[in-house]
Protein backbone atom coordinates (compact mmCIF):
# COMPACT_ATOMS: atom_id res chain seq x y z
CA UNK A 1 0.00 0.00 0.00
CA UNK A 2 1.40 3.20 -0.93
CA UNK A 3 2.15 5.62 1.95
CA UNK A 4 0.91 9.17 1.76
CA UNK A 5 3.64 11.97 0.96
CA UNK A 6 3.37 15.30 3.09
CA UNK A 7 6.12 17.83 3.92
CA UNK A 8 6.56 16.38 7.15
CA UNK A 9 8.43 13.65 5.59
CA UNK A 10 11.10 15.13 5.48
CA UNK A 11 11.86 14.62 8.93
CA UNK A 12 11.33 11.38 9.62
CA UNK A 13 14.08 8.56 8.94
CA UNK A 14 14.05 6.70 6.00
CA UNK A 15 11.25 8.52 4.05
CA UNK A 16 11.57 8.97 0.64
CA UNK A 17 10.43 12.55 -0.87
CA UNK A 18 10.07 13.51 -4.22
CA UNK A 19 12.42 15.57 -6.70
CA UNK A 20 10.12 18.56 -6.39
CA UNK A 21 10.08 18.73 -2.45
CA UNK A 22 14.14 18.12 -2.02
CA UNK A 23 14.26 21.31 -4.71
CA UNK A 24 12.22 23.07 -2.05
CA UNK A 25 14.42 22.37 0.87
CA UNK A 26 17.10 23.14 -0.74
CA UNK A 27 16.46 26.68 -1.42
CA UNK A 28 15.37 26.87 1.71
CA UNK A 29 18.12 25.86 3.36
CA UNK A 30 20.20 28.33 0.83
CA UNK A 31 17.99 30.97 1.55
CA UNK A 32 18.46 30.87 5.54
CA UNK A 33 22.26 30.47 5.38
CA UNK A 34 22.09 33.75 3.14
CA UNK A 35 19.96 34.98 5.97
CA UNK A 36 22.14 34.33 8.33
CA UNK A 37 25.41 35.53 6.64
CA UNK A 38 24.34 39.16 6.04
CA UNK A 39 22.26 39.51 9.12
CA UNK A 40 25.38 37.67 11.26
CA UNK A 41 25.97 39.46 14.41
CA UNK A 42 29.51 38.94 14.09
CA UNK A 43 30.75 42.28 12.32
CA UNK A 44 34.51 40.74 11.28
CA UNK A 45 32.62 38.78 8.35
CA UNK A 46 32.49 40.73 5.01
CA UNK A 47 28.67 40.72 3.32
CA UNK A 48 27.67 39.21 0.55
CA UNK A 49 27.86 42.17 -1.69
CA UNK A 50 31.35 42.82 -0.70
CA UNK A 51 32.39 39.38 -1.20
CA UNK A 52 30.59 39.62 -4.66
CA UNK A 53 32.13 43.14 -5.81
CA UNK A 54 36.04 41.90 -4.79
CA UNK A 55 35.32 38.64 -6.38
CA UNK A 56 34.38 40.33 -9.72
CA UNK A 57 37.53 42.90 -9.12
CA UNK A 58 39.75 40.01 -8.92
CA UNK A 59 38.63 38.04 -11.59
CA UNK A 60 39.58 41.55 -14.06
CA UNK A 61 42.80 41.47 -12.63
CA UNK A 62 43.92 37.82 -13.58
CA UNK A 63 42.22 35.81 -10.83
CA UNK A 64 40.39 33.43 -13.76
CA UNK A 65 44.50 32.55 -14.86
CA UNK A 66 45.18 31.81 -11.35
CA UNK A 67 42.25 29.15 -11.27
CA UNK A 68 43.53 27.70 -14.37
CA UNK A 69 46.91 27.51 -13.15
CA UNK A 70 45.59 25.63 -10.07
CA UNK A 71 43.05 23.58 -11.83
CA UNK A 72 45.90 22.19 -13.98
CA UNK A 73 47.99 21.10 -11.26
CA UNK A 74 44.90 19.96 -9.71
CA UNK A 75 43.74 17.49 -12.46
CA UNK A 76 47.45 16.34 -12.53
CA UNK A 77 47.34 15.63 -9.52
CA UNK A 78 43.98 13.28 -9.73
CA UNK A 79 45.38 11.49 -12.55
CA UNK A 80 48.62 10.35 -10.79
CA UNK A 81 46.73 9.82 -7.30
CA UNK A 82 44.38 7.62 -9.00
CA UNK A 83 46.56 5.48 -11.44
CA UNK A 84 49.18 5.02 -8.47
CA UNK A 85 46.20 4.02 -6.02
CA UNK A 86 44.38 1.88 -7.17
CA UNK A 87 47.44 0.08 -9.19
CA UNK A 88 48.29 -0.53 -5.66
CA UNK A 89 45.06 -1.87 -4.61
CA UNK A 90 44.13 -4.33 -6.82
CA UNK A 91 48.00 -5.84 -6.44
CA UNK A 92 46.79 -6.60 -2.73
CA UNK A 93 45.44 -9.64 -3.83
CA UNK A 94 48.75 -11.01 -4.08
CA UNK A 95 50.11 -11.39 -0.25
CA UNK A 96 53.35 -10.18 -1.06
CA UNK A 97 51.94 -6.42 -2.25
CA UNK A 98 49.75 -6.26 1.17
CA UNK A 99 52.58 -4.94 3.78
CA UNK A 100 53.69 -2.45 1.07
CA UNK A 101 50.26 -0.96 0.85
CA UNK A 102 49.77 -1.34 4.23
CA UNK A 103 52.67 0.60 5.06
CA UNK A 104 52.50 3.00 2.22
CA UNK A 105 48.90 3.61 4.05
CA UNK A 106 49.92 4.94 7.44
CA UNK A 107 51.61 8.00 5.72
CA UNK A 108 48.14 9.56 5.86
CA UNK A 109 49.60 10.83 9.90
CA UNK A 110 52.74 12.33 8.39
CA UNK A 111 52.95 15.75 7.44
CA UNK A 112 54.18 17.21 4.30
CA UNK A 113 55.91 20.34 5.69
CA UNK A 114 58.89 18.10 6.20
CA UNK A 115 58.96 16.20 2.86
CA UNK A 116 59.26 19.44 0.64
CA UNK A 117 62.58 19.07 1.73
CA UNK A 118 63.02 15.51 0.62
CA UNK A 119 61.47 16.26 -2.42
CA UNK A 120 63.08 18.93 -3.08
CA UNK A 121 66.51 17.34 -2.43
CA UNK A 122 65.40 13.97 -4.71
CA UNK A 123 65.53 17.05 -7.56
CA UNK A 124 61.60 17.95 -7.61
CA UNK A 125 61.15 22.03 -8.01
CA UNK A 126 58.55 24.21 -9.06
CA UNK A 127 55.71 22.52 -10.68
CA UNK A 128 57.06 19.31 -10.19
CA UNK A 129 57.70 19.82 -6.39
CA UNK A 130 54.09 20.97 -6.11
CA UNK A 131 52.91 17.65 -8.27
CA UNK A 132 54.92 15.45 -5.89
CA UNK A 133 53.64 17.15 -2.57
CA UNK A 134 50.00 16.43 -3.99
CA UNK A 135 50.20 13.12 -4.94
CA UNK A 136 51.62 11.89 -2.10
CA UNK A 137 49.08 13.76 0.14
CA UNK A 138 46.31 12.18 -1.80
CA UNK A 139 47.85 8.66 -2.45
CA UNK A 140 48.07 7.78 1.29
CA UNK A 141 44.33 8.55 1.63
CA UNK A 142 43.15 6.91 -1.37
CA UNK A 143 45.42 3.95 -1.45
CA UNK A 144 43.53 3.33 2.56
CA UNK A 145 40.36 3.69 1.27
CA UNK A 146 40.76 1.51 -2.12
CA UNK A 147 42.16 -1.12 0.08
CA UNK A 148 39.71 -1.19 1.81
CA UNK A 149 37.47 -1.58 -0.72
CA UNK A 150 39.49 -4.66 -2.09
CA UNK A 151 39.80 -6.38 1.26
CA UNK A 152 36.30 -6.08 2.16
CA UNK A 153 34.99 -8.13 -1.27
CA UNK A 154 32.81 -11.30 -0.19
CA UNK A 155 34.45 -14.29 0.03
CA UNK A 156 30.72 -15.48 -2.28
CA UNK A 157 31.93 -13.46 -4.76
CA UNK A 158 35.53 -15.18 -5.25
CA UNK A 159 33.81 -18.67 -5.04
CA UNK A 160 30.82 -17.69 -7.48
CA UNK A 161 33.60 -16.61 -10.11
CA UNK A 162 35.37 -20.00 -9.54
CA UNK A 163 32.61 -22.46 -9.89
CA UNK A 164 32.18 -21.03 -13.16
CA UNK A 165 35.39 -22.38 -13.68
CA UNK A 166 37.50 -18.65 -13.85
CA UNK A 167 41.12 -18.73 -13.77
CA UNK A 168 42.36 -16.65 -10.51
CA UNK A 169 43.91 -14.16 -12.99
CA UNK A 170 40.27 -13.93 -14.94
CA UNK A 171 38.54 -14.01 -11.27
CA UNK A 172 40.91 -10.91 -10.34
CA UNK A 173 39.28 -9.09 -13.39
CA UNK A 174 35.76 -9.90 -13.26
CA UNK A 175 35.44 -9.85 -9.73
CA UNK A 176 37.82 -7.48 -7.75
CA UNK A 177 38.67 -4.92 -11.38
CA UNK A 178 34.68 -4.54 -12.85
CA UNK A 179 33.54 -5.48 -9.21
CA UNK A 180 34.66 -2.60 -7.41
CA UNK A 181 34.50 -0.02 -10.43
CA UNK A 182 31.53 2.01 -8.87
CA UNK A 183 33.34 2.06 -5.60
CA UNK A 184 36.75 3.06 -7.10
CA UNK A 185 34.48 6.08 -9.10
CA UNK A 186 33.25 6.62 -5.47
CA UNK A 187 36.77 6.86 -3.72
CA UNK A 188 38.14 9.15 -6.36
CA UNK A 189 35.26 11.54 -5.58
CA UNK A 190 35.69 11.83 -1.98
CA UNK A 191 39.16 12.24 -1.78
CA UNK A 192 39.88 14.53 -4.98
CA UNK A 193 38.70 16.65 -2.73
CA UNK A 194 42.14 16.73 -0.65
CA UNK A 195 43.89 18.34 -3.56
CA UNK A 196 41.83 21.63 -3.11
CA UNK A 197 42.51 21.74 0.71
CA UNK A 198 46.15 21.21 0.13
CA UNK A 199 46.56 23.30 -2.61
CA UNK A 200 47.39 26.72 -0.47
CA UNK A 201 50.10 25.39 1.49
CA UNK A 202 51.84 23.74 -1.71
CA UNK A 203 51.18 26.93 -4.00
CA UNK A 204 53.00 28.91 -0.83
CA UNK A 205 56.08 26.66 -0.90
CA UNK A 206 56.51 26.98 -4.85
CA UNK A 207 55.14 30.66 -5.83
CA UNK A 208 57.01 31.23 -8.63
CA UNK A 209 53.65 29.48 -11.31
CA UNK A 210 51.24 31.65 -9.41
CA UNK A 211 47.68 29.77 -8.87
CA UNK A 212 44.68 30.48 -6.43
CA UNK A 213 46.70 29.21 -3.22
CA UNK A 214 48.94 32.00 -3.66
CA UNK A 215 46.42 34.93 -4.47
CA UNK A 216 44.84 33.46 -1.33
CA UNK A 217 47.99 33.41 0.42
CA UNK A 218 48.58 37.11 -0.28
CA UNK A 219 45.06 38.30 0.26
CA UNK A 220 45.08 37.08 3.75
CA UNK A 221 48.78 38.62 4.27
CA UNK A 222 47.22 42.06 4.33
CA UNK A 223 43.71 40.91 5.65
CA UNK A 224 41.43 41.27 2.77
CA UNK A 225 38.74 39.37 4.08
CA UNK A 226 36.39 40.14 1.13
CA UNK A 227 38.96 38.82 -1.33
CA UNK A 228 39.90 35.82 0.80
CA UNK A 229 36.14 34.67 0.83
CA UNK A 230 35.73 35.44 -2.87
CA UNK A 231 38.62 33.21 -3.37
CA UNK A 232 37.49 30.66 -1.46
CA UNK A 233 33.89 30.95 -2.48
CA UNK A 234 35.73 30.27 -6.35
CA UNK A 235 37.64 27.17 -4.62
CA UNK A 236 34.10 25.55 -2.79
CA UNK A 237 32.04 26.32 -6.88
CA UNK A 238 35.07 24.55 -8.88
CA UNK A 239 35.25 21.86 -6.12
CA UNK A 240 31.22 20.95 -6.34
CA UNK A 241 31.60 21.08 -9.94
CA UNK A 242 34.20 18.84 -9.79
CA UNK A 243 32.17 16.66 -7.48
CA UNK A 244 29.36 16.25 -10.00
CA UNK A 245 31.83 15.76 -13.02
CA UNK A 246 33.08 12.48 -11.13
CA UNK A 247 29.82 11.31 -10.12
CA UNK A 248 28.17 11.79 -13.30
CA UNK A 249 31.30 9.87 -15.10
CA UNK A 250 30.49 6.93 -12.00
CA UNK A 251 26.98 6.79 -13.34
CA UNK A 252 27.73 6.73 -17.16
CA UNK A 253 30.32 3.83 -16.37
CA UNK A 254 28.44 2.35 -13.64
CA UNK A 255 25.01 2.76 -14.31
CA UNK A 256 24.17 -0.20 -12.11
CA UNK A 257 25.65 1.10 -9.24
CA UNK A 258 22.47 3.05 -7.78
CA UNK A 259 19.85 0.61 -8.51
CA UNK A 260 19.81 -1.39 -4.95
CA UNK A 261 20.34 2.57 -2.61
CA UNK A 262 17.42 2.68 -0.65
CA UNK A 263 17.18 6.99 -1.24
CA UNK A 264 17.20 6.71 -4.87
CA UNK A 265 13.60 4.06 -4.71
Amino acid sequence: MATKRSPLNAFRPNEIVSFGAMRVIVALQVFLILVLWIESPFKVLPRPGDVFAALGKMWQEGLGQELLTSLQLNVEAIALTTVISIGLSYLTVMPFFRPIVNAASKGRFLSLTGFSLLFALAGAGGHSLKLCLLVFGMTVFFLTSMASVVAEIPKESFDHARTLRMSEWRTVWEVVILGTSDKAFEVLRQNAAIGWMMLTMVEGIVRSEGGIGTALLSQQKYLHLPEVFAIQLLILMVGILQDFGIGALRRLCCPYADIKLERKA
